[in-house]
């Protein structure tokens, strides 16, 4: 008579999963794992392991993003998926810009001029990028939160021949509201407005740093950030989850060479103007 019941219960290892316990595996490039929820197979062609995510590709060359952790199956047999470890960065000889890095400097004092720029992660990128050559030329980089009381900033910083004031906008294009207001600075002596084209500074990082042909398009409807890291499959819930992915973006900036020209020119330009004699 068949046992209804099945083994033992009392037996060692009664409670073992089918496919035995999950082992810790690094998520190398090229090794071939399957999603054991959606059964999506595919071959990892990227890790991002500040985004904790990893991108497979199946046979088809379709391709899809999952979290990195449990949950994957590698020749059947279940593994929790770890980022691999960084690998230690080597020393420059040239600042991120493409200047001459000048070893053991300590900043200058910071000069009378200022440049200002709209946001948090437009500092952060020029810091990237400009941060050493500032340094040594003196320049600080202030954060404006917002253009739209452009005008009272100037008045209150006063600018002068040895006060001069950069200022960088995201999104100055004809007929927006910030080249609206960079019109009201026109031909003010000794301030001197800039920007760029993006709807975001994100946008100056060049889309194939992260793998990807071209920045995607938002509906106006949608939260721009939060529709950007949707459409890219990262996590977009939180503000959290889009801090994540700004670091992430930075991440992938180590020169000048990231960039794209429409703004390292304005960069460029606004360290000159203040720094000149």
């Amino acid at each position: 008579m068949a046992d209804r019941y099945g083994s033992d219960v009392l037996a060692s290892g009664w409670r073992e999963p089918p496919r035995g316990r999950a082992s810790e595996q690094v998520a190398e490039k090229g090794l071939v794992v399957e999603d054991a929820t959606s059964g999506f197979c595919g071959e990892i062609m990227r890790v991002e392991r500040d985004l904790g995510t990893l991108v497979l590709e199946d046979r088809r060359e379709r391709r899809r993003t999952f979290e990195l952790g449990p949950g994957f199956l590698l020749e059947g047999r279940p593994v929790v998926l770890v980022a691999p470890a960084p690998t230690a960065p080597t020393a420059p000889t040239r600042s991120a810009s493409g200047s001459r890095l000048v070893a053991d400097h300590r900043a200058t004092v910071a000069l009378p001029s200022r440049i200002l720029v709209e946001g948090k992660h437009d500092a952060e990128l020029v810091e990237r990028v400009w941060g050493h050559d500032l340094r040594v030329e003196g320049v600080a980089v202030e954060m404006l939160h917002g253009v739209d009381d452009l005008v009272g900033v100037v008045d209150d910083f006063a600018p002068g021949p040895d006060r001069r004031l950069g200022i960088l906008v995201d999104h100055l294009v004809t007929g927006s509201k910030e080249s609206r207001i960079a019109a009201q600075l026109s031909g003010r002596p000794h301030v001197l407005v800039v920007g760029h084209p993006y709807v975001d500074v994100w946008q100056a990082v060049k889309p194939e740093r992260l793998g990807v042909e071209a920045w995607p398009t938002v509906p106006r409807s949608i939260e721009w950030k939060r529709g950007v890291c949707a459409a890219f499959g990262w996590p977009h819930e939180s503000q959290a989850d889009v801090a994540r992915a700004w670091q992430h973006i930075l991440s992938r900036v180590d020169s000048w060479t990231d960039l794209e020209p429409e703004f390292l020119g304005r960069v460029e330009e606004l360290i000159d103007f203040v720094t000149a004699p």
